[in-house]
């Protein structure tokens, strides 16, 4: 569709997203739907839909949770929702699920195991695909976390996609990450190779109620003692826990609120919002430029350089830079 009737679209839809935003501030879960379902899309309504949110955002408590497949995760998050809510928070849930190769959607898994609290007016939960991102979250998670922060959610838990050792870019989301563990699965070892000990404020240990739990335990107990840290440093806290009989869930939710005080105190919650905040200028910043050096490779700018390059009559570092001259003009 062009001309006058397209323009008019654009404008209905433009003067849509005020509405949408007021209504997922008062809590209406099909515009938090849509809202996030822009983010995912890449929506060009997507500037207008931050813009809207930006007064609202920065007061959520973002918590990650990963850690390795058949931990547990699911059912940890499961419990902790229904634990922070009955601390009287309003919880947010983004499950990054792994993407289906044929239609790139989510599976979904995790919509299905926290059916407990569909009908809970003051619980969101949505699945995302990870799309082949790696690090076990989707590209559009931070925006979709203002999403939530705007929707009035006190608490956001991300629960990570499960891949193994490459997900860490959690740790750059989340104010608080959880690494989830389970006795006999080999974890501990997996922490030192994956780098998991410098990320991870509180270890959960999971299935507690297993032989060799003990043993878990002791390992991380004795990788944290052999960490570096200063004087008033975080040391990163153990926590075991049955997950799927609810039982030491309310010791990882105070947890979570022990750290938040030594981040506040500390003025660490801060400096990790700051972190995270020019990760995200940055990451737009570059596919803004990404998408100008598309429309620039199918011009004759880069051909010509390239051709210059190959002959060598120029070199690539000159190249880059008369590219990047033409880019700002």
């Amino acid at each position: 569709m062009t001309g006058p009737a397209a323009a008019a679209g654009s404008i209905r839809r433009s003067r849509d997203v005020p509405m949408l935003v007021e209504r997922a501030r008062g809590g209406d879960p099909r515009a938090v739907a849509r809202l996030i379902t822009l983010v995912e899309s890449g929506d060009e309504l997507l500037p207008e839909v931050a813009a809207g949110l930006a007064p609202y955002t920065g007061k959520a408590q973002v918590v990650g949770l990963t850690g390795s497949p058949g931990v547990g995760k699911s059912t940890t998050t499961n419990e902790l929702v229904r634990q922070l809510r009955a601390r009287g928070h309003r919880v947010g849930v983004l499950a990054v699920d792994p993407s289906s190769p044929f239609t790139g959607g989510a599976i979904l898994g995790d919509r299905v195991r926290m059916q407990d609290h569909a009908t809970d007016p003051g619980v969101y939960i949505r699945s995302m695909s990870s799309r082949g991102h790696l690090g076990g979250l989707a590209a559009a998670t931070p925006q979709a976390v203002r999403v939530l922060e705007g929707a009035g959610c006190d608490v956001v838990l991300v629960e990570t996609v499960g891949v193994g050792q490459a997900e860490v870019e959690v740790a750059s989301l989340a104010d608080t990450t959880l690494v989830l563990l389970a006795p006999g699965m080999g974890d501990a070892i997996q922490a030192v190779k994956a780098g998991i000990l410098e990320i991870a404020d509180i270890f959960v240990v999971n299935k507690a109620d297993r032989d060799g739990a003990d043993a878990t335990v002791r390992d991380i107990q004795g990788m944290i003692a052999l960490g570096e840290r200063g004087p008033g440093q975080w040391r990163p806290q153990v926590v075991r826990a049955v997950a799927v009989r609810a039982e030491g869930i309310d010791e990882v939710a105070s947890a979570i609120e022990k750290h938040r005080g030594w981040l506040v105190e500390h003025g660490e919650l801060r400096r990790r919002r700051e972190a995270r905040a020019a990760a995200e200028v940055e990451a737009i910043a570059l596919g803004t430029l990404r998408e100008k050096l598309g429309s620039v490779r199918h011009g004759t700018a880069l051909p010509a350089l390239a051709a210059r390059v190959a002959d060598g009559t120029l070199d690539p570092y000159a190249a880059a830079t008369e590219l990047l001259d033409q880019l700002d003009h």
